[in-house]
């Protein structure tokens, strides 16, 4: 094959160029594999060809090696290197390149800076969106900040690629206040714009602003696609809440949007994480491929609701169909057996997943110190912690402090609590889980020293907090929190349940409230727990059959639990509730978790 650029006398030098220019684009694109870049290259440069061909040439090499899949980021830079003038196509095509990496870092960032050092050539407006979208996929936040401040200098804020890039940098950042300021500002928002922010609120937890910006939405000519609708029903997963989401599938299936296999995911997985679980598996059932997240994602939901054995059976049933097991998925078969207490099944899976060579990672580590502690082999944990190749992170401290305080390991725990707060000494949850284990053992002076100490040190313990979904808006509730506009019928409601369930035999468990205080007070605290409040609310505002479904960002406490047993049978309402740990559903005054979790 001759890589000669063809040259004619007939044409004007400037002709010349412009067929040259053509020639070299078509041999480019027709690349299948390096071996022939590297050919085209050499070919190049002993051509002879006038310098600013070669110049165009050797930036053509440059975008293909940075940003075709089967290209090579090495070989742009060491080509860039030795470009006298890189044009800024080749200055955006290693920006971009860079920030594609699979391990990303800040030197999309540090190239900007070089170029704008050089001064020569200036930065577009695709050179900022591609430094923006580096700064935001490594929450490269003052980067990013110095970026906008040279968008705001250049006068190129008014296009639209910038515009959007904006939101999704300062939404990926978590600076959702700044993102919602730069989608304002846009004039014409496109599909992009729309479903970055969506996507942003969703993220940060912020889900009645996403449904809200979602139904703003729907009153513009811009339809959603996939990407909008992944993000939506992420916002429901969040949130519990299974009335929005089901009218987001119907809104999926009215408007006839491609259910593929990322967006039937998202569906199944926005059913399970709201407690319908049937639902759930009827729709992972009818998915014409599934592919290894999706099998993970149905697994995981398995567990988490207690269905240990089913979710055993899933991944027995995704390895005879050939589908290949990754991380993910031994974390969701592990944490299977941590919710059922399968010590010995899960030591079998432990071995399993080495033998695939697959490198146990933190999480991995994490699910079977939390099964050794939930059966009470505490001990046992405490060894396997000694002999982890890496060093074990704040939630496996953790879990081994609440395994020690249940097991009455109160010399051991002292050890451990030693170890997470010379890890974290800014987190209040470690004092208070130490304070705690103290104060069950009635050592009250030790457990007062240890919240002076987190109050000196003015650290803060994130409040229990419960959602309920009503009539599409979320509402949620913070313990002893009394902003609700429909407090004080909420409240007499509470006292209603307090007395039916004192007259069916109910003693409040005070040992969960673990201060030096007195019975009665002890029994206020219980009463003031969100859950509470949000299970009442939804007493409130709902009629049988309609199901109580309720999230709590901590696990539930042992008088809680106790208390919805009996508000599932006085009430005869059914009522699921979703942990820090996991699900819980109640029917005719018994848990689905048994009274182990």
């Amino acid at each position: 094959m001759s890589f000669v650029v063809p040259l004619s006398t007939r044409k004007t030098p400037q002709e010349e160029e412009l067929e040259q220019e053509a020639y070299i684009d078509f041999l480019i694109q027709k690349c299948s594999n390096m071996r022939i870049v590297h050919q085209i290259h050499a070919h190049f440069l002993v051509q002879g060809l006038p310098s600013t061909t070669l110049s165009y040439a050797l930036n053509k090499i440059v975008g293909f090696c940075a940003l075709s899949p089967v290209g090579d980021i090495d070989y742009a830079r060491s080509v860039f290197s030795r470009i006298r003038n890189p044009s800024i196509f080749s200055w955006n095509c290693l920006i971009r390149g860079c920030s594609l990496l699979e391990i990303p870092s800040k030197e999309p960032f540090f190239l900007f800076k070089r170029l704008i050092q050089r001064g020569y050539p200036s930065p577009n407006s695709f050179t900022l969106a591609f430094v923006l979208k580096a700064c935001s996929i490594v929450s490269a936040f003052s980067e990013g900040l110095q970026i906008h401040s040279h968008v705001l200098r250049s006068g190129l804020g008014s296009s639209q690629f910038i515009q959007t890039a904006l939101v999704n940098f300062y939404a990926k950042c978590e600076e959702i206040r700044f993102a919602r300021c730069a989608f304002d500002e846009i004039p014409e928002r496109n599909l992009v714009a729309w479903s970055t922010m969506i996507s942003g609120y969703t993220k940060t937890g912020l889900v009645n602003e996403s449904l809200s910006l979602f139904r703003e939405m729907q009153k513009t000519e811009i339809s959603p696609d996939k990407v909008t609708m992944v993000s939506v029903l992420s916002a429901c997963a969040a949130a519990g809440a299974l009335g929005l989401g089901r009218w987001v599938h119907a809104f999926i299936d009215k408007h006839m949007i491609n259910v593929d296999l990322e967006l039937g995911t998202a569906l199944f997985n926005m059913y399970t994480k709201c407690g319908c679980i049937e639902k759930a598996r009827e729709l992972f059932d009818g998915m014409p491929m599934r592919d290894t997240k999706a099998w993970s994602s149905m697994i995981m939901g398995l567990a988490i609701h207690g269905l240990k054995e089913d979710a055993l059976h899933f991944f027995s049933q995704m390895v005879e169909m050939k589908v290949k097991p990754n991380k993910a998925t031994f974390v969701g078969v592990l944490s299977a057996c941590a919710h059922g207490g399968l010590v010995a099944e899960g030591w079998r899976y432990w071995s399993c997943m080495l033998k695939l060579g697959i490198e146990p990672s933190i999480e991995h580590y994490g699910c079977m110190v939390d099964l050794l502690c939930r059966v009470g082999l505490v001990e046992e944990a405490c060894t396997f912690v000694e002999a982890m190749p890496i060093s074990p992170n704040p939630v496996i401290w953790r879990t081994l402090l609440v395994g020690c305080r249940k097991s009455g390991l109160l010399d051991k725990g002292e050890i451990i609590a030693g170890q997470l707060l010379e890890l974290e000494p800014l987190n209040g949850e470690n004092y208070i889980l130490l304070s705690n284990m103290y104060a069950s053992s009635s050592q009250w002076e030790k457990a007062k020293y240890v919240r002076k100490k987190m109050k000196d040190n003015g650290l803060k313990l994130v409040p229990g907090c419960s959602s309920i979904e009503i009539d599409g808006f979320i509402h949620k509730f913070v313990m002893a929190d009394g902003s609700h506009p429909e407090t004080k019928e909420i409240t007499r409601l509470l006292e209603d349940i307090s007395d039916r369930i004192r007259h069916a035999g109910h003693e409040p468990c005070t040992s969960d409230v673990l201060h030096d205080v007195s019975d009665e007070e002890k029994e206020n605290a219980l009463f003031e727990h969100s859950e509470r409040l949000a299970i009442a609310y939804g007493l409130l505002k709902t009629k049988a059959p309609v199901v109580i479904r309720v999230v709590k960002n901590l696990r539930f406490c042992g008088d809680c639990h106790e208390v919805t047993k009996l508000i599932s049978k006085i009430y005869e309402r059914e009522i699921i509730v979703r942990d820090r740990v996991r699900f819980h559903r109640f029917i005719d005054g018994a848990c689905s978790c048994k009274d182990f979790w």
